[in-house]
């Protein structure tokens, strides 16, 4: 996997810029600029923050999509709530997210 592009291709997906990762990862800006220009291969520390403001964790990082997704809290209680609603509760809910 080449890091470099995964980040890129991450960072596109959000519209974010060098600028706007290094703020939400809480580093230098030096820091993501050198990984680029320079080729530099990051750091542990520094590829944890990057996962970390994209979300994910460093195994959903380098899964490659061949593993699902791990769920928040608030995903799981949201299941887990969807499991006890009846068909026809499950039906407006879908109605009533459609139109939101």
């Amino acid at each position: 996997m080449d890091v470099q592009q995964h980040i890129r291709e991450l960072m596109e997906e959000r519209g974010w810029s060098e600028y706007k990762l290094a703020k939400m990862a809480n580093l230098p800006q030096s820091t993501i600029s050198n990984l680029f220009k320079r080729n530099n291969v990051p750091t542990l520390y520094t590829l944890e923050a990057i996962c970390k403001a994209f979300g994910m964790t460093l195994a959903q990082f380098f899964s490659e999509g061949k593993e699902p997704m791990e769920l928040t809290e608030e995903q799981r209680a949201l299941f887990a709530k969807w499991a006890t609603l009846s068909e026809e509760q499950k039906r407006v809910l879908f109605e009533l997210i459609d139109i939101m």
